[in-house]
C-alpha cells in the first residue's frame, strides 16, 4: 500500500467538477483506493465514489491523504498527483 498527502488549492475544494473528476481518475484503477480529509480528520472513503469524496467537505487548503493499494498503486497515486498539482485543470485565477 502506498500514501500521499496533499493540500487542495482549487477554490471550490472537493466539490462538484474537481470532485467528479478526482473520482473518474481513481475509477481507472484497478487498486483499491481511499481518501480523507486530513485537515478535519475525517476516515477513509472510497475515492472511487462521488458521494463519499462530496462527504468528506474538503474545502481550499485543506489537506488530503489518498491511500492506493493493488497492482498499479503507484500509477494511480502518480495520475492523481498530477490532477491536483494541475489544478483540477482549471485556471488559477479563478
Amino acid at each position: 500500500m502506498q500514501s500521499n498527502s496533499f493540500t487542495i488549492q482549487n477554490e471550490v475544494g472537493l466539490h462538484a467538477r474537481p470532485a467528479a473528476l478526482f473520482v473518474q481518475t481513481s475509477a481507472k484503477f484497478k487498486s483499491k483506493i481511499k481518501v480523507r480529509n486530513a485537515t478535519r480528520g475525517t476516515p477513509f472513503m472510497d475515492a472511487k465514489s462521488i458521494l463519499s469524496v462530496l462527504g468528506l467537505g474538503v474545502a481550499k487548503g485543506h489537506n488530503i491523504e489518498v491511500t492506493a493499494e493493488g497492482e498499479d498503486e503507484q500509477v494511480a497515486l502518480e495520475t492523481i498527483a498530477q490532477l491536483i498539482a494541475n489544478n483540477f485543470a482549471e485556471s488559477a485565477t479563478t
